[in-house]
């Protein structure tokens, strides 16, 4: 996993994490857009990222294009209008929709991520996670050596 990658990923911490009832009363957990434009602002700067919106029929498109080695690279998803925001809504989830498209939370939909008392995983926490990636790492290091000494 290479550094963007792995930025994108990083799960949020659990006081940015928000929950709400969902179809057949069933928890679900969130973060806002502005969590989105935060992450996308650390990883590429303000600069480094934009986004822009669409119809498809009734379905409202986002695209966000982050620039990575001298491109724009692009990624889309798309929501309807939301019954409590309307538009607003529609844009909204557009956008946090694309974000899981490159990465961002999307670790949330993950069936073991959080518990029945709405507790992460310890991988689904921001330690948790540098922890995990520190240790696939040092395994790679590890594994690289070995071949290495083979080679030698």
């Amino acid at each position: 996993m290479d550094r963007i990658e792995r930025q994108l990923k990083r799960p949020f911490a659990e006081s940015k994490l928000k929950w709400r009832k969902g179809g057949g009363g069933k928890e679900l957990v969130y973060i806002t857009a502005r969590d989105v434009q935060d992450r996308l602002d650390e990883v590429f700067g303000p600069s480094g990222w934009q986004c822009s919106y669409e119809y498809m029929g009734e379905r409202m498109v986002c695209k966000i294009e982050c620039f990575i080695e001298g491109k724009w690279v692009g990624k889309c998803d798309g929501a309807d209008d939301t019954s409590i925001e309307g538009a607003k809504g529609g844009l909204s989830d557009a956008f946090k929709r694309c974000g899981v498209m490159w990465g961002i939370f999307r670790y949330a939909y993950h069936s073991s991520a959080f518990n029945a008392q709405k507790k992460p995983a310890t991988w689904a926490t921001p330690e948790g996670f540098d922890k995990l990636m520190e240790k696939r790492d040092k395994e790679a290091t590890d594994e690289w050596k070995k071949e290495y000494s083979k080679a030698a």
